[in-house]
């Protein structure tokens, strides 16, 4: 009603007899807030689904509502809150009350929808989640006719296409490298007579409606628009990525006039004047990326070419505009003017007719295109393409795809929505890679938008083990980015003054150190010094990512031709950066920072770093362990090759047996392992008192330096740093090293370890919760590690962190929380000779349902609380909770746990 919300409450296939709820709703309270009361008038009560008595008629969402002058999709309310469907009275006549609600069900589990127009960066957070794309480009979920402004950004990327600008920032000169935001090609909006064209307001726009099928890759937008003018319209926009042709993407415009007849223009361009404006705190750099060389126009196309100023990639963007199903050809114009190319089409309309533009757009580059002239060929697109066949061709691709890797989630929707989303991201973030056509990693922002500055960090470490069980080829590919920047490693290593491969932080274009030396503080809005780059740890992933997709796949040739050299580089970094202690008979590994960032070094240090960081010391025994073990395994000859290129003779594989066995650990008399040699002497902080004080301290480091303090001085911790090495390997692998080191831990030593650091991290990364869920879950704690789970699951969708969503995605979350599912909640390692499965479902799941691509054969899974049903396509034998379980090809075997 306009002041209340009034529930019925039914235990009887919605019969009487009732309990009654009547909800006062508060103007001086948010939307938020006011629903917020549903939740709590309803504790306690077992509720499957909600009936919506009095929505109001809309063809894009039968659950909206009409409350104190204001309308909300108060049924993707309710589901969000209460995780159950919400259906409208009509369906559930039409349709009776069990299809209704199984309708609904599969609805919300396919489908991420937002009602309403939203500002700034919570827009701009959307259009990021909203993102299609094809891992060549992605294309911002903005509206197309929007432009880039403080509440939309309509960006454009295309994979390893980066640029470096020089900006002078006080006496500094700072050299940044971008992932270039390409022109803007998918504009497109109308006007009526010849008036001025529409453009995205809240005074025109009576109702927007965006919805992301994930089941088939379409994004569709619908408007009911009011012009001051009195014009009323219907306009709907739907954008496809094409996932065959990945250099092409369409838009089907259609409008239907709903009170005039007259004229209505349909303008379309390609915008070259864009720049990298997504970060609010790069704006204060060089950010004009574009050279742009030439427009041209024929027949219904346009075209601009152009340049990225440094790096010199060249690019061609084509597209075309038509308008479909009318006898009559319409008008159409086109101008050239200050780095845009446009079109104006223009036709009679008649009331109440719908009227159907397609445009349809190529991109190509010079990274990928050789053979031809980049115009030519998005010529040759732009003349075959249409709207049609875009979609039927991307309708195929995520069919097959989804075949290979949905994990199915019952009794669960929100759970099964943002599972389905994170796998539809770490697709339009990489599928195209795959081809083998594309020298390009996956940023830690997808391409997604501009954080981070469309980098390569050790993310790959959180989305490339999802990659492998499904795609193979594309982890492969990734992995040969890395491959491919071996020699920039090498030359990294030798200015630093190590020897062997020393991976970047922060790589891009080249694979050279693209980290900065400042870093701007939003707090402060001063200049701090930034020494990320002394995390090493990247060489550690990228190890880990070679030997888990060689374990996984068992492709020895890949590790024979490309992956021992890299290793056996990394390793010899790794030496070379130990020091003994002829006293201690130790090792020590110094200035490096582990992954939490808040300490890069120690208080009043004169030089950067840390030592004897637990995470990066077990990691790199457990590295030497592996080549140790490997080494008898690859054929002499193969190995002699890959040795002597590598310049590592047998005299490295002596001192690395000796480091393996000798490097130093921080551990006090309760087992508890310090963060870094000398943790343990830094004060504690006062959480509480700075949570008063800020409320939010997830980022505790930009806080105190806004004081004028150092996070280096007290034990905190931005995300999981000491307990890494859990995370990537096992309890039974990290004691085993722990052993060889010559550490013997009390009993339920990782509890006391959990529990120590949960009380000093205040979770500033996204990755830390799924880091701690599954130590948790290890740790047989499945309330807290579930809490921590669907934290993360979310963090993107509700965006945590109050403004970083509208950056980017986090790629790597994603692929974690996918990871989580299958090998921890589900159970199933693939990393062993033996694939071992030990399920630890959450209650809040009834069933998981998952397929997974092991050593060349399919492998499907359907776990319950108390069953696991398993298929493969060979005889083969597993391990479940221990003991041994033969499969025959083809032949389903069930087994209680």
């Amino acid at each position: 009603m306009q002041d209340s919300i009034e529930i019925a409450y039914s235990t009887n296939d919605n019969q009487a007899p009732y309990r009654r709820f009547v909800i006062t709703y508060n103007p001086m309270q948010t939307i938020g807030d006011n629903l917020e009361k549903i939740k709590v008038v309803l504790a306690g009560l077992q509720i499957d689904a909600a009936i919506l008595l009095n929505s109001l008629e809309y063809e894009f969402s039968d659950t909206i509502i009409g409350i104190n002058h204001n309308r909300i999709d108060i049924g993707l309310a309710i589901t969000n809150m209460l995780n159950i469907p919400v259906v409208c009275q009509r369906d559930v006549e039409e349709h009776g009350l069990a299809k209704a609600i199984k309708k609904k069900q599969r609805y919300n589990e396919w489908h991420l929808d937002y009602f309403g127009e939203y500002e700034k960066k919570r827009n701009y957070g959307q259009e990021a989640m909203l993102t299609i794309g094809n891992g060549y480009f992605g294309l911002r979920g903005a509206y197309v006719e929007s432009r880039a402004d403080e509440d939309n950004y309509p960006g454009t990327y295309v994979a390893g296409v980066y640029n470096q600008l020089t900006t002078k920032i006080g006496d500094h000169d700072v050299t940044n490298e971008d992932l270039v935001n390409l022109p803007n090609a998918q504009f497109l909006t109308f006007g009526v007579d010849h008036q001025t064209p529409f453009t995205i307001n809240p005074n025109d726009i009576q109702d927007i409606y965006r919805s992301l099928d994930l089941k088939h890759g379409t994004l569709t937008t619908t408007m009911h628009i009011q012009l001051s003018t009195g014009h009323d319209l219907a306009v709907t926009t739907t954008k496809i990525a094409n996932m065959k042709n990945w250099h092409d993407y369409a838009i089907q415009y259609t409008i239907t006039p709903i009170n005039f007849s007259g004229t209505l223009q349909v303008y379309s361009e390609i915008d070259g004047s864009v720049i990298n404006g997504n970060v609010e705190r790069y704006q204060d750099f060089d950010q004009q990326h574009l050279h742009i060389t030439g427009m041209s126009s024929r027949d219904n196309q346009i075209y601009m070419t152009g340049e990225t100023r440094n790096s010199h990639i060249e690019f061609a963007i084509g597209s075309s505009l038509q308008l479909l199903g009318q006898k009559k050809a319409p008008q159409l114009e086109v101008s050239n003017q200050e780095n845009h190319v446009k079109q104006v089409m223009s036709i009679d309309v008649s009331v109440g007719h719908t009227y159907v533009f397609e445009k349809n757009v190529s991109i190509y580059t010079s990274l990928e295109t050789h053979d031809q002239p980049l115009i030519e060929a998005a010529g040759n697109d732009i003349s075959e393409a249409s709207f049609n066949q875009t979609a039927k061709e991307s309708a195929n691709y995520w069919k097959a795809a989804w075949d290979n890797f949905d994990i199915q989630i019952s009794t669960d929707i929100t759970s099964q929505k943002l599972t389905r989303v994170n796998l539809f991201h770490a697709m339009v973030s990489a599928a195209a890679v795959g081809s083998g056509k594309l020298d390009a990693s996956v940023g830690a922002r997808g391409l997604h938008g501009e954080a981070y500055r469309g980098h390569v960090f050790w993310d790959e470490m959180f989305i490339l083990p999802f990659y492998t069980l499904h795609y193979p080829e594309l982890t492969k590919q990734l992995l040969m980015y890395r491959y491919r920047r071996l020699d920039a490693a090498r030359d990294y290593a030798k200015q630093e003054h190590y020897e062997g491969a020393m991976y970047p932080w922060q790589s891009g274009q080249t694979g050279d150190e693209q980290s900065q030396f400042l870093h701007l503080n939003p707090t402060s809005h001063q200049w701090d010094p930034d020494n990320s780059r002394l995390q090493r740890h990247v060489s550690l992933a990228i190890a880990f990512n070679i030997i888990n997709y060689t374990q996984v796949t068992g492709d020895h040739e890949f590790m024979n031709q490309y992956g021992l050299e890299m290793l056996l580089s990394i390793a010899k970094f790794w030496i070379s950066a130990t020091t003994f202690n002829a006293k201690e008979k130790r090792y020590s590994i110094s200035h490096v920072m582990g992954p939490d960032e808040f300490h890069e070094n120690y208080p009043n240090a004169d030089e950067p770093g840390l030592t004897n960081n637990t995470y990066t010391n077990i990691m790199v025994a457990w590295l030497f362990n592996y080549l140790i073990e490997l080494q008898p395994q690859v054929p002499k000859k193969t190995f002699a090759k890959v040795a002597e290129t590598s310049n590592f003779d047998q005299s490295l594989f002596e001192k690395m047996t000796d480091i393996a066995h000798k490097l130093k650990l921080d551990i006090n008399k309760n087992g508890i392992m310090a963060q870094f040699e000398g943790y343990f002497d830094l004060p504690a902080l006062n959480f509480d008192a700075y949570r008063r004080k800020y409320g939010d301290i997830s980022r505790i480091d930009r806080l105190l330096k806004a004081e004028g303090k150092t996070p280096d001085a007290y034990q905190v911790a931005k995300q999981a740093d000491t307990l890494m090495a859990y995370y990537v390997l096992n309890i039974d692998e990290v004691d085993h090293i722990l052993g060889q080191l010559g550490y013997q831990l009390p009993q339920e030593y990782l509890t006391k370890n959990i529990q120590y650091y949960l009380n000093r991290t205040t979770h500033g990364s996204t990755l830390s919760r799924i880091v701690y869920s599954v130590l948790t879950e290890m740790d047989d704690n499945m309330d807290q590690s579930w809490s921590l789970f669907s934290t993360a699951l979310f963090s993107d969708y509700y965006d945590i962190q109050g403004g970083t969503t509208a950056e980017g995605i986090h790629l790597g979350v994603m692929g974690a929380t996918l990871m989580i599912e299958t090998r921890n909640y589900g159970g199933v390692d693939s990393l062993g000779r033996t694939i071992s499965i030990h399920p630890n479902l959450p209650t809040q799941w009834s069933k998981l349902q998952f397929k997974q691509l092991i050593r060349g054969h399919w492998y499907e899974f359907e776990i319950t609380q108390s069953q696991i049903q398993m298929t493969t396509d060979t005889d083969v034998t597993v391990n479940v909770e221990g003991q041994p379980v033969a499969l025959k090809a083809n032949q389903t075997k069930t087994v209680d746990y």
